[in-house]
């Protein structure tokens, strides 16, 4: 797949340089990971001024610039839960880049109080098991929300529960962007405030928890009661064959 359009452009004037940090597996203390984290950014609005896709947009650059690949999934064309097949091409293309994501990022506008139901119906069509494989289980996770209004924490609260029934590995921080349509200028871009430098919070904190756990994420969410289910499996097919 093509890089994201957004990293056509990869200027940063919101950031301060000086401060800036790379997170970097030396740096945590743990074994440098063979190939570059990859984070899959989701958004929830298809509006044509989308604020949930331009936060989204903002973390690919920023992420790429803290040396990860990115891909952003975009939801035009999804159809409803239930309402297609599996091997529909947009829900394969969702599936294809979770299964190939190592983290993700979760950005979804508040409406009535709750996520969107184009961000929902994204993670509703994300099975917990394709055959033997778990394509969320254990990858990390950012949530991000975007407020028309005040802020409010109502979407990233409802995300977390999300990311933890997905089995995901979801990090502590958070960003939600109030009055977002006086956050972004004429081209999209993000201007400079507190709500900017908590998104470079969250991202590094994402990229931090991704080096740390890729390389041990199957023993991480390795469970008791799986092992003995497993080992019940085995012994009957063993038994049968006796």
């Amino acid at each position: 797949m093509s890089l994201p359009e957004c990293l056509n452009d990869m200027t940063f004037p919101c950031l301060d340089e000086a401060e800036f940090r790379i997170p970097t597996a030396e740096d945590l203390g743990v074994t440098p990971l063979e190939e570059k984290p990859k984070i899959l950014l989701l958004y929830g609005s298809l509006r044509k001024v989308s604020y949930s896709r331009l936060v989204v947009e903002e973390s690919a650059r920023l992420l790429h610039r803290m040396g990860a690949d990115v891909k952003i999934f975009n939801p035009s064309g999804l159809p409803l839960p239930d309402d297609a097949d599996d091997n529909h091409p947009k829900v394969q293309e969702l599936r294809d880049m979770m299964l190939w994501s190592d983290g993700q990022v979760w950005c979804s506008p508040e409406r009535h109080g709750s996520m969107t139901g184009i961000m929902k119906a994204q993670i509703d069509w994300i099975p917990l098991a394709l055959g033997s494989v778990r394509p969320s289980q254990g990858k990390t996770l950012a949530v991000m929300q975007v407020c028309g209004g005040s802020q409010s924490f109502n979407v990233v609260n409802q995300l977390r529960i999300l990311g933890r029934w997905m089995r995901m590995i979801t990090i502590p921080n958070q960003s939600s962007v109030a009055k977002a349509w006086l956050e972004f200028d004429d081209n999209g871009r993000m201007k400079p405030s507190s709500y900017y430098n908590r998104i470079v919070d969250v991202l590094e904190e994402l990229m931090k928890f991704t080096l740390l756990t890729k390389d041990r994420s199957a023993y991480l969410v390795d469970r008791y009661s799986e092992r003995v289910e497993t080992a019940e499996q085995q012994t009957k097919r063993v038994g049968k064959r006796m």
